[in-house]
């Protein structure tokens, strides 16, 4: 983040500048080519797999170039003091940072132009420090390096003189942008561009004066290195030597206290800057204007976004000083939060091969001249954001979630941002380090085409955002709060006119901060309301401090599932991957230690605004409410800058003479002087109020407190924290800046290698204590912790995982998909050979056979035929997307580990692929890898079915009748339709003398019931069905939907159509498969023996006893009402708890059947339809009984409604038996919430003492009484039935 944490009273690095730095040439050791850029074209060539050889003769792509745009190396000339013990001099990193390209060097014709950057070197410890870095040229005065450059000018022009005439289409790098190819007159153009001439040309070379600071006080310090510049170049010498000023700043400017503004002084001019108090938002300085004017509104919201899920972020400009104003900008913006990853807004081209690192981070990328995006080549991308500053183009990972309330939020921000006359949509505004530079040291502002800078005229605003879908959006708002867009405009930042109050800065300067405040509130303002009681949900620690650091890995801190189930249903994409980040853990992390220490400063500020709305919300404890409060907090927050600007809290002291020899110092305009070492080594030997009087041991003490999260643990412990408790990259947060050796990057390689692996062992241990949790409340141990939405993103994290740990060590990239370009190669391999052998089939356990010998074909298992599948899904449209679709459908089928087993058994491909460090070529850490992913097989998903819910599958049916006791064929015209979670397959002809068919239509996703019939006809009508088996015929899973019962007129209960209800069928082998048959696992349609009609198969079951009937009915209904209470995307299927073997059918058919008087009458069955029927016929025909008339009423409408729907039933244009009838009854009651009145009728009705014992449970008042009770529990729901159930009945 910006801001590092307040020091406490009296600490040390209270010094304004730790650093003041001299970056340029040698002299001495004259024009030495930049070894890094060499080693950086050895990386690439490399990386891209071209051989040693090769990368030898292009050792110089860069001396190809002409001598004047190669890069030499820097160095650091000079630096003051020595060492500061609490902030220890880099010296390669600083060089790098300072000048990231090296030397460069122009003539007089050339653009020389003074530029401004900031860098940032971010310790291991995660701490920070800031250089800021004016770069300007000075003219060569020695004449050895002259004669040099003149040398390499002569050996490049007579190298490129024959290479032209050897070929006239020449396409160097250094000609293709000023030369068309082919043309006659290029030798002469060439050499006019492309020379120096010692006697006609003066040659000047880059230069950087650098402070180094311990906050981001950009504005400041770069006012500072402009006035030295001034001085520098101006033709009158400064008021004092410029020693004074620099010993100033390092010694005598302290950094200004919280919540104080500080002025000081430079050679001209004095300078004031300001820090937020402790409970504002920490320091930045960075103009987020220029980040919101560079990317555009709507763009900076979905980078923002990605920065939140932490991706990898690639930012991509020509101009440093935009790499660091985006990347600044946007962690300032995450506000209660801290990105936790690799940051190097800044990465030296030495540094290229960190880009294949396999964790998140946020790198800057300086983009060459002329160099377009598809020539840059990244290792990965399935999960990067690309972001173009200097084209205002981003390019985002596939199914980036939307930030909650996305709309309102942007409408939110342009309101302030118009009120600052900022526009939406990126436009191509001059970057700021230019036009400023120019106006205060040119005093003139050059019209530079090349950056795209738009002139000091006003523009009208309205016609750069014609046609914008935001402003169209946005125009409505615009009106009400009186901002007329169309007569907006935008003048160059320094055209500000001056104001009558006393402002100690620049207007356009305080327009800067007062915006960056505004903004800044609104981001805070979002998190505030987002994450308002997260408190609630974070599981504190039972123990102390040190056991719960040891054990911190294992522990969840935080319930997410609750949270998540607090959400409003459009959030949760975004908030359930936000709160698997590391900067959530952190944030969640840091709330727990703040019981046993100082809070986190972003902590602190963060709880006391949730506590301040408490305050002002009257609506607690929830303060959540769906409508989208704004921030209200903007004016007062843009005051308190105002008043630290208008009225200064502090003054440094003045810059005096030293005590310097004299002769030194002498001033020559256009250069540096060389300055006395001896009076800025060291400060004042007074003890002023400003200098530090603490001891070194509080120096450093303070510095721990001052940058380090966790505060006060022994360095034993933090050690074994930072590197277990955190899981990925956090020990590698920070590549080294220095020593490239091919040891070093081995070194990182292999802890990547170690942090994947476990990453990997962590996902997937997560992955099943969360699946095994559900699965076991379903069969009744504990509370359900996973939420159909978490399962999802804890998916998506796995292929992400995949993604990266196949683009780790790539040999060359291609396509976006390291993963999926991988399995095409091997598909094509293993094609070629297939019309030699057959591709490896693995035989699936899935051959089922029932006791008529006919079962379901084996399916073939290949990882071929899965790849087919995907591939012939249209509906997805890109390489990252086929390979997340791919392993969705392996983790479905429990092949995955298995699957990529045989993917990486290639030992030639996965060689041709990789380098030797990836990590698919480590043999034991990819063996513990498929082991960890195998461990995955112990649970069940539906990751494939549930997301692809619109494409077309294969299915096949097998109809398997019981032979011993019917004809296996059925003489008539059978049909069947097979119903899922989405949808129904409508009613399909089977053909006749067949058992076994397929079909495809679009994903039911999980089956639940088939309805089977047929027409009655021919002689061998009657048809006794074991069971229906269905299986998707892309994922394997097979369902089982069991009968046992006659379909027929004249057996059995009349019945030409039964509803089957379906359970999926566990993958054994054949064996267990029978034992199966004869003892079925919960949950289908109930049989014949099952369901206790009179008249059995068997006849040898033995009937439930009156306790166990009331039992069943008690949890029947439980298992209905636990349903309603599961998140509506988990419940699963309700036809099952209605009509599965225990569902709530079947144990009201047992309470029908106690008791009934099983003689036959007449040689007849007797079904509880019958009775049913009996009781319908007396209340048609009798007058009711009652003590009032409203009681008679009430009567009278129960009855009516309970024959109106038994009527209902009867004349449907179904051929349903008796029982099927009573399901029907049962479930439009259920529906309905009519049980509770029927079964008082029924109990009552004279029919029942003709048809019941005298013991029957319905003849017994009190059991009524507390069946109608139970039956009122599931008053409150909603029930809905499936289609299938209730079809053609009409009430």
């Amino acid at each position: 983040m910006s801001s590092t944490a307040p020091p406490g009273p009296g600490s040390a690095p209270c010094r304004f500048a730790h650093y003041f730095v001299l970056c340029g040439i040698d002299a001495d050791s004259g024009l030495e080519p930049d070894e890094l850029a060499v080693l950086y074209q050895w990386l690439e060539a490399d990386r891209l797999g071209k051989s040693s050889d090769t990368a030898d003769r292009k050792s110089g792509e860069n001396f190809d170039q002409s001598p004047l745009r190669r890069t030499f190396k820097s160095k650091v000339l000079a630096h003051y003091p020595q060492n500061i013990e609490w902030n220890p001099f880099d010296q390669d990193a600083v060089n790098m940072l300072c000048m990231p390209k090296g030397l460069s060097f122009r003539t007089q014709t050339d653009n020389r132009d003074p530029q401004f950057h900031s860098f940032i070197i971010t310790r291991e410890d995660g701490s920070r420090t800031y250089g800021f870095v004016l770069t300007f040229y000075e003219e060569v005065t020695s004449k050895q390096i002259c004669t040099a450059m003149q040398t390499l000018y002569q050996m490049h022009n007579a190298e490129q003189c024959s290479s032209v005439c050897a070929s006239s289409s020449c396409s160097m790098d250094s000609l293709a942008s000023s030369l068309d190819e082919g043309d006659s007159t290029s030798l002469a153009k060439m050499q006019r561009y492309n020379s120096y001439d010692i006697n006609r040309d003066t040659l000047y070379v880059s230069k950087s004066i650098c402070l180094i600071a311990p906050l981001p006080f950009m504005q400041a310090c770069k006012k500072f290195l402009i006035q030295l510049y001034k001085a520098v170049t101006s033709q009158q010498p400064p008021p004092l030597p410029l020693e004074s000023y620099i010993h100033n700043i390092l010694y005598e400017v302290p950094l200004p206290p919280p919540g104080r503004s500080l002025k000081f002084y430079g050679v001209y001019e004095p300078i004031v800057c300001q820090r937020p108090g402790p409970n504002e938002l920490p320091l930045s300085d960075y103009p987020l204007r220029e980040a919101f004017e560079l990317l555009g509104l709507e763009n900076l919201i979905q980078v923002f976004t990605c920065v939140l899920l932490e991706m990898q972020i690639l930012l991509y400009s020509q101009d440093y000083q935009r790499l660091m104003t985006v990347a600044e900008g946007i962690t300032t913006l995450l506000f209660p939060f801290q990105w936790q990853h690799v940051y190097v807004p800044i990465l030296p081209a030495s540094l290229l091969h960190f880009l294949d690192a396999p964790v998140p981070y946020l790198m800057g990328l300086q983009s060459k001249e002329g160099t377009d995006r598809s020539k840059l080549e990244l290792p990965q991308e399935a999960n990067l954001c690309f972001v173009d500053i200097d084209n205002h183009f981003i390019e985002l990972p596939e199914e980036l979630p939307q930030f909650p309330n996305k709309l309102d939020f942007i409408q939110e921000l342009s309101e302030v941002l118009l009120q600052f006359g900022i526009p939406l949509e990126a436009t191509l505004h001059c970057s700021e380090s230019a036009t400023k530079l120019k106006n205060l040291v040119l005093n003139e502002l050059a019209n530079d085409k090349k950056n795209g800078n738009i002139p000091n005229n006003t523009l009208n605003m309205y016609e750069l955002l014609k046609g914008n879908e935001t402003i169209a959006r946005l125009q409505a708002l615009a009106k009400r709060t009186g901002v007329a867009v169309d007569k907006m405009s935008i003048t160059a930042p320094m055209a500000e006119k001056e104001r009558d109050v006393k402002l100690q800065c620049e207007e356009g300067e305080l327009r800067d901060y007062k915006l960056n405040v505004q903004l800044r509130e609104v981001f805070a303002n979002r998190f505030t309301q987002m994450f308002s009681d997260y408190e609630a949900f974070v599981i504190q620690a039972a123990q102390d401090r040190e056991s719960w650091l040891t054990n911190r890995e294992q522990m969840q801190n935080f319930d997410k599932a609750s949270f998540l189930s607090d959400q409003s249903e459009p959030y949760l994409p975004f908030l359930s991957h936000f709160i698997e980040t590391q900067m959530f853990a952190t944030f969640i992390d840091n709330k727990i230690m703040s019981q046993w220490e100082e809070k986190d400063p972003f902590l602190r500020v963060f709880d006391s605004r949730i506590d301040k709305m408490r305050l002002y919300n009257v609506r607690a404890p929830a303060l959540r409410t769906s409508t989208y409060q704004k921030c209200s907090t903007l004016k007062e927050a843009a005051q308190a800058i105002e008043q630290r600007l208008t009225k200064i809290d502090h003054t440094a002291i003045h810059p005096h003479l030293l005590d310097m020899k004299i002769g030194q110092g002498k001033y020559e305009p256009g250069f540096f002087p060389k300055l006395q070492s001896d009076v800025l080594a060291t400060g004042p030997t007074n003890n002023n109020r400003w200098v530090s009087r603490s001891t070194t041991a509080q120096r450093r003490k303070d510095r721990l407190r001052q940058h380090s999260e966790h505060i006060g643990l022994d360095n034993d412990l933090r050690e074994k924290y930072m590197q277990e408790a955190r899981t990925l990259g956090k020990n590698l947060r920070q590549p080294k800046l220095s020593d490239l050796s091919p040891a070093v990057i081995a070194q990182t390689n292999w802890k990547f290698v170690e942090g994947l692996l476990k990453e990997c062992r962590m996902k997937t241990k997560r992955m099943l204590v969360e699946k095994m949790g559900h699965e076991a409340v379903e069969l009744g141990h504990g509370e359900a912790n996973i939420t159909g939405l978490e399962e999802n993103t804890l998916i998506a994290s796995l292929c992400d995982l995949l993604e990266r740990i196949w683009s780790h060590g790539l040999q060359v990239k291609q396509g976006k998909s390291a993963l999926w370009s991988h399995l095409i190669q091997y598909q094509e391999r293993e094609e070629k050979h297939e019309h030699l052998a057959d591709s490896p089939v693995a035989v699936g356990p899935e051959r089922r056979k029932s006791d008529t010998g006919l079962m379901l074909p084996t399916l073939r298992v290949s990882l071929i035929s899965d790849m087919r599948h995907i591939q012939n899904m249209s509906e997805i449209k890109t390489d990252v997307g086929r390979a997340r679709a791919w392993i969705r459908l392996s983790l479905e089928k429990k092949l995955l580990s298995q699957h990529l087993k045989q993917l990486l058994s290639n030992q030639a491909l996965a060689k041709k692929l990789y380098k030797r460090y990836a990590f698919l070529r480590c043999e034991e850490e990819r063996e513990q890898f498929l082991y960890h992913l195998l461990s995955l097989n112990a649970v069940n998903y539906f990751c494939f079915t549930s997301v692809f819910t619109t494409i077309v599958i294969p299915y096949r049916t097998v109809i398997i009748p019981i032979k011993k006791l019917s004809n296996a064929i059925t003489t008539s015209n059978p049909w069947i339709c097979v119903s899922g979670e989405l949808g129904d397959t409508g009613i399909m002809q089977i053909p006749k003398n067949v058992l076994e068919m397929t079909f495809e239509c679009q994903n039911l996703g999980k089956l639940t019931t088939v309805q089977l019939g047929h027409d009655n006809s021919g002689l061998l009508a009657k048809w006794l069905v074991d069971c229906v088996m269905v299986r998707n015929e892309i994922t394997g899973h097979t369902y089982k939907f069991p009968c046992g019962r006659w379909l027929g007129k004249g057996v059995d209960d009349g019945s030409l159509e039964r509803i089957l209800i379906g359970e999926l069928v566990s993958s054994t082998s054949d064996e267990d498969l029978g034992k199966q048959c004869r003892t079925p696992p919960q949950q289908k349609s109930p049989t014949a023996a099952r369901r206790l009609s009179i008249t059995t198969l068997t006849g040898k079951n033995t009937k439930p006893n009156a306790g166990q009937i009331q039992e069943g009915i008690g949890e029947a209904v439980n298992n209905i009402v636990k349903h309603f209470h599961k998140p509506e995307k988990e419940r699963g299927s309700l036809t099952v708890l209605l009509c599965g073997e225990s569902g709530l059918v079947v144990a009201l058919e047992q309470v029908f059947h106690h008791g009934f008087k099983s003689a036959r009458i007449f040689h007849k069955n007797v079904f509880i339809w019958d009775f049913i029927e009996k009781t319908v016929a007396y209340f048609e025909t009798t007058d009711q009984v009652g003590d009032s008339e409203e009681e008679v009423l009430l009567q009278k409408t129960s009855y009516t409604t309970f024959c109106r729907y038994v009527n209902a039933i009867n004349t449907a244009p179904r051929n349903i038996g008796k029982d099927g009838k009573f399901q029907i009854l049962v479930c439009l009651g259920t529906r309905d919430h009519l049980l509770p009145q029927w079964i008082p009728l029924l109990a009552e009705c004279p029919a029942i003492t003709r048809m019941y014992e005298e013991n029957a449970l319905l003849r017994d008042r009190m059991t009524v009484n507390s069946l109608i009770r139970v039956l009122q529990t599931l008053q409150d729901f909603n029930i809905i039935l499936e289609g299938s159930l209730i079809k053609g009945v009409d009430v």
